[in-house]
């Protein structure tokens, strides 16, 4: 394949798919190896011929796992971006010691930290999309190990071209070479001269992806089928197509299931729900759980790992059975029970407690009252200078905090924590957990699932009463920031003059 023709693929695979915008900011993850290399030059070479004003940065991260050969596939990554004219940041983790301690497999704290490098890499460039360079050879074994686990019709889809980098996150991962195969890549790489670095360990098949790889996919193609990688992708991309039209259309129907929602019960009309299509039915059923979060800590770890579709088919029995009383239990401590005409969800509480919007618009400049929070959030935009800084923050409340208003991305809400989230607390080394920070904060479980959280579209700026995101702290080039407020209010106080009452979103 010659520079050409992967142009006119890549604009073909790009531009309608709108998975890039012409004047995007791009984070590269480039390990070295064949396909980010291909990946990596590809894109540099599209956006120069066709002056899509993209601003790219490349991305390495060294796992620890591979010793002299990582470090020299580090040097490598650095030392072509460098003669590409772009900006490299290479960051080293201790895979092996994080999945040790958070007893993951080595495959498993590999992807969490990777993705993690990639979003704080993200928020210092203010880039929007990370470009990771799984192709169609990819997809394909990844489909078949979904099968081989047992999966359900969302394992079948394989590989998503775009989504969040994690839930909630406005950062968009995309993988723009999903439409290209293995051998042609290495065809575009040995045309063009580009070098590449070559890992060992997937030649080895101790992983269960490399068996399938190295061993299963080619006794399938030389006993079975010759064209089984193909049958696999199309398998995906039909599934891609049933799951999104699932999706929309239990999206509609959601809402009008929804009899009584709080932070700890949601309940269905059991009789609507019946009326649905079995697939329809644990759809929704599965939306139920999602919203009420049956694990804070883990978040939508717990639909796909532990929340399967024999949870997802009892739920629906117990709709379905017209016995008025009867309960199951789920994972993660949440039960479901038929209560006359209702599906009632419910998440284990000593005591009950007040109904939490999902989103508060918090007004900017102005100020907002959360009587259920007990918060009155007062949000001001100030003249800086740095060195009035000392003076600011001996006479600075707890309760005040103070940002670069540069740096934030309005319009402003105030929410709850979501599963599996991330920020950087000011003055950490990274990212970590919400879940994380508050236990190493001493904060009790009931307080951690109130908690505030002051975000702007690209996610939280200030955990209220605790830490502010390092991404908007005041810096020497400062010239305006956010001066933000959140005092304790009582149900019974006065509306204050100018104040704006919780707006749900």
């Amino acid at each position: 394949m010659n520079l050409q023709a992967m142009l006119k693929r890549l604009r073909a695979d790009i531009g309608p798919r709108r998975l890039i915008e012409p004047g995007e900011r791009i984070v590269l993850a480039v390990s070295g190896g064949p396909d980010s290399m291909a990946m990596l030059h590809g894109l540099v070479a599209l956006n120069r011929a066709d002056a899509l004003g993209w601003t790219m940065h490349v991305a390495h991260l060294n796992h620890g796992i591979r010793g002299a050969d990582a470090d020299a596939d580090a040097d490598f990554v650095a030392a072509q971006a460098r003669d590409l004219g772009l900006a490299c940041t290479v960051e080293h983790r201790d895979v092996p010691a994080a999945a040790a301690s958070a007893r993951q497999s080595l495959e498993e704290a590999a992807r969490q930290e990777r993705y993690a490098f990639l979003e704080r890499v993200c928020l210092r460039t203010d880039a929007r999309v990370v470009a990771v360079a799984h192709q169609a050879d990819d997809n394909a074994e990844t489909v078949l190990h979904h099968i081989l686990r047992g999966t359900g019709l969302r394992g079948l889809a394989g590989m998503a071209v775009s989504r969040p980098i994690r839930s909630g996150s406005q950062i968009r991962l995309v993988r723009p070479m999903m439409g290209f195969r293995r051998d042609e890549l290495a065809a575009y790489l040995d045309e063009a001269g580009i070098p590449y670095r070559s890992d060992l360990s997937n030649e080895s098949d101790e992983q269960t992806r490399n068996r399938l790889r190295n061993r299963v996919l080619p006794m399938l193609r030389d006993s079975v089928n010759p064209q089984v990688d193909d049958a696999l992708l199309r398998l995906a991309e039909q599934a891609q197509w049933f799951e999104a039209y699932l999706e929309a259309t239990a999206a509609r129907a959601f809402e009008t299931l929804v009899v009584s929602r709080t932070d700890q019960e949601l309940a269905l009309n059991v009789e609507a729900l019946l009326k649905k299509t079995p697939i329809l039915q644990t759809e929704l059923i599965r939306r139920a759980i999602a919203a009420l979060r049956a694990d804070p800590e883990t978040g939508g770890a717990i639909l796909d790992r532990e929340v399967g579709f024999q949870h997802l088919r009892a739920v629906a029995a117990l709709a379905a059975d017209p016995s008025s009383g009867k309960r199951i239990s789920l994972p993660s401590g949440m039960t479901v029970s038929r209560q006359y005409r209702r599906l009632v969800f419910s998440l284990p509480s000593d005591q009950p407690r007040e109904a939490l919007a999902a989103e508060v618009a918090v007004a900017c400049p102005g100020r907002t009252l959360l009587p259920v929070r007990g918060l009155e959030i007062t949000t001001e935009i100030v003249a800086y200078d740095d060195t009035s800084w000392p003076a600011i923050q001996r006479g600075k409340p707890d309760s005040q905090e103070w940002v670069d208003h540069g740096q934030v991305r309005l319009p402003l809400i105030v929410r709850s924590r979501r599963p599996g989230e991330r920020f950087w607390p000011l003055g950490a080394p990274g990212t970590k957990k919400l879940s994380d920070f508050f236990i190493d904060a001493k904060v009790v479980p009931e307080q951690r699932d109130r908690a505030a959280i002051l975000c702007d579209q690209l996610g939280p700026i200030w955990i209220i009463g605790y830490r502010i995101d390092e991404r908007v702290r005041l810096r020497r080039s400062t010239t305006q920031a956010l001066k933000i407020s959140a005092h304790p209010t009582t149900a019974d106080r006065p509306n204050p003059p100018g104040a704006s009452s919780a707006n749900p979103i």
